[in-house]
């Protein structure tokens, strides 16, 4: 059985923080299976353990309690990435730009290969050759943001946490390089597990699923089965959905309305959805740089959801908009 929270903004008596939100609660829950709609019942009548999955206070992520969603910015030093590929050109851009992401991202996310449908793989030289040096002149430069690797490699992974990274974000949940999960475990270091279906050149070939939202459930679970058994500590695990990879647009908006079930793996949430081909789709908006308002209108719905973290291109504006949902719910003022 799969527990659903049904997420609120009041307090009630009897609900439940959702995931140790300061401004998102628990009243009822849906406790759902394959091939069922779900029942509806009061999450006092859930399980102990089932409780403590979806209300438990998330791990300090680099140092950022999750109590209120946290913005991570996204910064690629790729030529090909689908949206700002070939955008920074050199070390110095690279860091003029974290400079000014700094002002407002919770972490800075930097990958060195174009993960989009379609990409091809880069060697893992050239992926380091990308980032470690833009990752060592951050810090050489005072800025103190956590930093995220966006890799699927362990070798990418480790040149970066020896150039000051401080956690991992690996699009294939460890699957494309499994050696990655001995990098996190010896790292001691968070890990971001997403959910994908194939590799890049071919993900969005037919993708299928018998039920895309338990599919993607049962996968993130397993995986978090394996990272626990290559010695890494829960704490220090992030889950993702896997918005685009490997997804048709109707999958797509299957997991973000349903983004809630996912607090039933005990773990924070991750959504990435900014500026993605289904929001162009929907909206008609062809230029993926031009798809400020859908991704920002994602990025509330999954805060609203419970996600604890939005990976986002537009981090100004979108701090911009969480800040004001934030405080028209009386959440603590976001900053």
């Amino acid at each position: 059985m799969y527990i659903q929270p049904i997420p609120q903004t009041t307090a009630y008596e009897d609900a439940l923080r959702l995931g140790g939100s300061s401004w998102l609660f628990a009243e009822t829950a849906l406790v759902r299976d394959r091939g069922e709609s779900g029942e509806e019942v009061l999450v006092e009548d859930l399980t102990a353990d089932q409780q403590t999955r979806i209300s438990r206070q998330r791990a300090t992520i680099c140092g950022l309690t999750l109590d209120v969603p946290r913005i991570m910015g996204i910064l690629n030093v790729t030529p090909d990435s689908f949206s700002d590929g070939g955008t920074i050109a050199s070390v110095a851009e690279a860091v003029d730009r974290a400079k000014i992401m700094a002002q407002d991202a919770d972490i800075i996310d930097i990958g060195g290969e174009s993960t989009r449908p379609g990409a091809t793989e880069v060697s893992i030289k050239d992926e380091i050759n990308r980032t470690a040096p833009v990752i060592r002149a951050i810090r050489d430069a005072g800025i103190t943001t956590p930093i995220s690797i966006d890799t699927r490699k362990a070798l990418v992974a480790r040149a970066a946490l020896e150039a000051g990274a401080n956690m991992v974000n690996d699009v294939s949940a460890m699957r494309f390089d499994p050696e990655i999960a001995g990098v996190a475990a010896d790292a001691d270091c968070p890990i971001c597990l997403m959910h994908s279906q194939g590799l890049p050149d071919t993900m969005q070939d037919n993708p299928d699923y018998a039920d895309v939202v338990f599919d993607v459930f049962d996968h993130l679970a397993a995986q978090i089965a394996v990272a626990e058994a290559a010695g890494i500590r829960r704490e220090n695990l992030i889950t993702d959905p896997g918005i685009g990879f490997g997804k048709t647009l109707q999958h797509n908006l299957s997991l973000v309305r349903d983004l809630a079930i996912y607090h039933d793996l005990g773990l924070p949430i991750l959504l990435g959805a900014s500026r993605k081909r289904f929001i162009g789709t929907i909206s008609g908006e062809d230029d993926a740089a031009q798809r400020l308002g859908g991704s920002i209108a994602v990025a509330l719905h999954g805060a609203a959801q419970g996600a604890q973290i939005l990976r986002v291109h537009d981090v100004k504006q979108t701090k911009q908009a969480l800040s004001l949902q934030l405080a028209l719910n009386g959440a603590v003022h976001y900053g």
